[in-house]
């Protein structure tokens, strides 16, 4: 028996992976946040499954039905949404896991911000504009913030920001952020990211908030702040430069080189040159 704690991925049921799909199909049992994973995803559920919504159940509830599977010799879909890494509430899971010697593994999913990204039709990354991306959340009742990781902090390094959770709290992230990236910045929020009734705010630190409260927002939805979202004059990396060399695509000869070679191989007698050498210097031309 083994618990399979699954990322369901962000909203749209075809971008769970198919080593999460086929777990589903081979549980007896499924445990899913149902105010976040759509229930699309319970049709790869085996017929007869035992199937519970979490969304109002308590971690010791939750764990009593690992226990109750566990003495049953039942697989457990465990299903959570985006992916499992971030604040998915998973640590504590394993921690009473691991001491009941129940054993599990665990299934990483497509994460929110890069559904998002994916919505807008970008790269969060940019040559010589940012290099980084900063997840991060604004404190909250269910797990206070470091005094370290603070918005400031992160917007001092001039990073591309995903910032989680926060919805609720944008004139505060307005407010701590504007300081550092100035009231032009590119704003964009992302409200329910590759589902059906996904929706898109783009604006600046100066109008944002404006905009939401416009168009309320109250929950499951993503702030992506950064330069990046916003320029369209970049370097272009050198990573498909034609003079990049790298493993995968060795120098090549220049054109002097070609030449001379070429007119070596069309000077040469045969009883210098072999045939077989001269079609290998044409081939390696």
């Amino acid at each position: 028996m083994t618990v399979h704690f699954i990322g369901a991925g962000p909203g749209a049921p075809d971008l769970i992976t198919l080593r999460g799909r086929d777990l589903i199909a081979a549980s007896p049992v499924c445990l899913y946040a149902g105010s976040l994973v759509p229930r699309t995803l319970l049709d790869h559920c085996p017929e007869g499954a035992r199937i519970l919504d979490t969304a109002a159940m308590s971690l010791d509830e939750i764990v009593a039905e690992f226990l109750r599977a566990h003495a049953a010799g039942q697989d457990v879909a465990r299903l959570h949404s985006g992916d499992l890494s971030i604040w998915s509430a998973l640590g504590e899971q394993l921690r009473r896991l691991d001491a009941q010697g129940i054993p599990y593994t665990v299934t990483p999913g497509v994460p929110s911000f890069a559904a998002a990204a994916a919505a807008l039709g970008q790269e969060l990354t940019l040559p010589e504009i940012a290099q980084s991306l900063v997840l991060t959340r604004t404190g909250g009742r269910a797990s206070s913030m470091p005094p370290s990781e603070t918005l400031e902090n992160f917007a001092r390094t001039g990073a591309t920001l995903a910032v989680h959770l926060s919805i609720h709290a944008i004139e505060r992230v307005v407010s701590e952020l504007t300081p550092h990236y100035g009231a032009d910045c590119p704003v964009a929020i992302l409200y329910r990211a590759s589902w059906p009734d996904e929706r898109i705010l783009r604006g600046t630190l100066a109008t944002i908030a404006a905009q939401v409260a416009a168009e309320p927002i109250e929950r499951t939805a993503l702030i992506l702040v950064g330069q990046v979202l916003g320029r369209r004059d970049f370097r272009e990396s050198a990573l498909y430069d034609a003079d990049y060399q790298r493993r995968f695509r060795p120098s090549r000869p220049t054109l002097d080189e070609m030449s001379a070679r070429l007119q070596a191989c069309e000077t040469a007698t045969l009883s210098e040159t072999p045939a077989e050498v001269v079609r290998a210097e044409r081939d390696n031309l």
